[in-house]
């Protein structure tokens, strides 16, 4: 069944970029609608704080996650049907909207992505909104500084979506974000230990050899650090090395709630420059550097055969003795 393939799809879509400075904290509000018979849930929405899942909506019903304070005051009742009808009314609107553009008649998956910032400075930061369907982005609003940025990105006329977008703006300003900021705020005092700790990055740096090639991988590993914001950097004798000569750099989940990012280049076998990693995050004083020498697979090769030369001169002088017990021989 695609259902799934969709879904995933759009969580790559809707997710914001991970290169945001990480000032502050934000409160993400991810719903999903399916259009047609499935054992899904026709509508349902999580909630996180941060990257920390704490609540679930479905049938009606809303779920606290890792509740281990008393959030009895967090989350109001009526905010909650208030929002779940409002997005599932719109969900279906939208629904009938793009239908009438493509003729479509198959199994729909839409999703709509809210998020709301709050600042160090307790202020309050951008307030987003990200829609998508089949797969792809058709739209997205941001409000920020009493501004409003809409992109859409779907064939849709304005006329068509101005009187919903009209609708919505007032609603941005007078109930949604003034909720989701109060929430955020609340939420933040029963979890700020979870959200404001810090976990360093353990760095791996190492290199490969890659058979294709004849030459090496040079692979920079961070793990086991929170939050999620890094800035890991590959440097070639001191310098930055370009963007579009590595791969990877995708920020990953660990089990245990940390995260770990990955940076890797390809070099030849006569490559003599120096490689460093650098790894800064708001764990760290200072940036972690970690190098890596030119043919340093080369040289942990040299060390064993060192040690074997050792070993058989140690076995040569041991068994002259037993030879020659006579230690005046």
């Amino acid at each position: 069944m695609h259902i799934w393939r969709d879904i995933l799809v759009l969580l790559v879509v809707l997710l914001p970029p991970t290169s945001s400075n990480g000032s502050g904290h934000s409160l993400w509000l991810l719903s999903t609608y399916i259009r047609g018979e499935t054992q899904f849930p026709e509508f349902s929405y999580t909630t996180a704080l941060d990257d920390i899942t704490v609540g679930y909506y479905n049938s009606g019903t809303y779920f606290p996650r890792g509740n281990t304070t008393n959030e009895d005051d967090v989350v109001n009742s009526d905010n909650i049907k208030g929002i779940s009808d409002y997005m599932k009314e719109s969900f279906l609107r939208r629904s009938k909207l793009l239908r009438q553009q493509s003729q479509y008649d198959g199994l729909d998956v839409y999703q709509t992505l809210v998020v709301c910032e709050l600042l160090d400075t307790n202020n309050t930061g951008k307030m987003i909104t990200k829609d998508a369907a089949r797969g792809v982005t058709t739209d997205e609003l941001c409000y920020f500084n009493n501004t409003f940025n809409y992109k859409v990105i779907l064939n849709i006329t304005q006329d068509k979506l101005k009187p919903q977008l009209e609708e919505f703006k007032q609603k941005y300003v007078n109930y949604f974000q003034p909720v989701c900021i109060n929430t955020l705020k609340k939420y933040l005092e029963k979890r700020q230990n979870e959200v404001n700790r810090k976990e360093a990055p353990i760095i791996n740096f190492f290199q490969k050899a890659n058979s294709d090639s004849g030459g090496f991988c040079v692979s920079c590993l961070a793990t086991g650090f929170y939050p999620r914001h890094i800035n890991l950097t590959l440097l070639r004798d001191g310098q930055p090395v370009s963007d579009h000569e590595i791969t990877g750099g995708d920020l990953l989940p660990n089990g245990d709630g940390t995260y770990q990012m990955r940076k890797s280049l390809e070099i030849s076998a006569a490559d003599k420059h120096t490689y460093t990693c650098s790894a800064a995050h708001i764990s760290l004083d200072n940036k972690l550097i970690v190098k890596l020498e030119g043919y340093r697979l080369h040289r942990e090769v040299a060390v064993p055969v060192a040690v074997l030369i050792l070993i058989c001169v140690m076995l040569a002088v041991a068994k002259r003795i037993r030879k020659n017990p006579d230690p005046e021989v």
